[in-house]
């Protein structure tokens, strides 16, 4: 009786300055003075890279990072300002070679002609290795800081206000991801003539308008960038509950979801399945990715007593929309297999200390996998898409015409 090996799976680190626990700045290895430094987040990406890692996804924000979900706070004993995610990715771009690059990009306020523009121009400084994190938010701050919309402040999450303030920022980032794709494919693949005999650099005719009309945005571009060398960067969001699931069934191509256990991961992944039928994306591949803070270190005592340590001048326990896991690698493995086992596809891992968990993950959980058969041995593909099996598509403009 023959058994069918379990798929391969793919893996993701999530960074976000010295580390998701929020003190984990005070700890030695976590670097607080080099922060702002490109040095800093390139020695990040390339511990992920040494580790094989599909790829990274880069935190931003519109505001200044904050204890509460939806209004700024006055504490000065945690990590407060960023550097713009796009532009970190593409100062790291040209001294990484394999691993993929997804910053993080606001639909809520940013234009989605701007943000096409400047993932297509990662795509080309990476040669293929781009995507986006498409995120939303509803903080009044944020919004007063372009001025161009109010947000009202909302204060209890159940309430219909904020139910349907929900369902608008994420019909808007459907709608802002949809632009950006159609921009992506304004210019079919051999627009660019470059013929300095007969003087024509381009072809018009393979140039066009997206003439996109929809409750948010009229754009008619075409875009100013040529087509990415992906054809389509990678798309990803995270999702919590339906609307958000919603939005990665029509949009994305990965979806970072954070499930507790086994039986939330099988629900999540069956609503996700169901949504994207709907949508008329059965056939095609939209991996699932589940959240997991980690904290790994050589034995489970060693993990909760470093949280513990952490959470102290913390002034409270650290607490996450995602599971927080405290082991060791063979743990973790343990239980990245328990989750995948419903339908995850792969795993993006939040490092709670950057400077301690990233080495951690890279040089011991990576090696586990790989003894398990779980994980590559070698980069096998040139691009992004690539790594997580999506082909090239097809210029949908050039389909049309043709």
């Amino acid at each position: 009786m023959s058994s069918t090996p379990a798929s391969p799976l793919h893996l993701a680190v999530a960074l976000d300055g010295t580390g998701w626990h929020p003190a984990s700045w005070r700890e030695p290895v976590a670097r607080p003075r080099d922060l702002f430094t490109a040095g800093y987040w390139a020695d990040q990406v390339a511990e992920a890279e040494r580790g094989l890692l599909d790829f990274v996804t880069i935190e931003d924000g519109l505001g200044p990072q904050s204890s509460r979900f939806l209004a700024p706070d006055d504490r000065t004993d945690q990590v407060r300002g960023r550097l713009d995610a796009v532009l970190v990715a593409a100062r790291i771009a040209p001294l990484t070679r394999h691993i993929g690059l997804v910053p993080t990009v606001v639909a809520t306020h940013t234009e989605p002609f701007h943000i096409s523009k400047a993932i297509a121009t990662l795509d080309y400084v990476s040669t293929g290795r781009a995507g986006l994190r498409v995120q939303v938010t509803a903080r009044p701050d944020e919004a007063a800081h372009f001025g161009r919309r109010t947000v009202e402040r909302v204060d209890a999450y159940d309430s219909p206000e904020a139910r349907g303030l929900v369902a608008d920022l994420f019909d808007e980032a459907a709608d802002h991801v949809e632009v950006v794709r159609r921009l992506w494919d304004s210019w079919e693949d051999d627009a660019e003539i470059r013929d300095a005999a007969t003087g024509r650099f381009v072809d018009r005719d393979k140039l066009h308008y997206i003439d996109f009309e929809g409750r948010f945005f009229s754009v008619k571009g075409p875009s100013i960038t040529p087509r990415p060398p992906q054809g389509q960067p990678l798309v990803t969001a995270l999702a919590h509950q339906s609307v958000p699931y919603r939005l990665v069934a029509r949009q994305a191509d990965v979806g970072y979801v954070t499930p507790h256990d086994a039986g939330q991961a099988g629900a999540i992944v069956a609503e996700i399945r169901a949504e994207q039928r709907a949508a008329g994306r059965a056939d095609e591949t939209v991996h699932v990715f589940g959240d997991l803070v980690v904290l790994l270190d050589d034995s489970r005592a060693e993990a909760e007593a470093r949280r513990d340590r952490l959470d102290t001048p913390a002034g409270e326990p650290y607490t996450s929309d995602a599971r927080i896991f405290a082991g060791t690698a063979v743990e973790l493995a343990d239980l990245l297999e328990e989750l995948a086992a419903p339908g995850l596809t792969g795993f993006r891992l939040r490092p709670a200390v950057t400077g301690h968990d990233l080495p951690r993950i890279s040089r011991d959980l990576v090696p586990e996998l790989q003894r398990r058969g779980r994980f590559r041995d070698a980069y096998e593909a040139d691009t992004l898409r690539g790594l997580l099996g999506l082909a090239r598509p097809a210029n949908r403009y050039a389909a049309a015409v043709a």
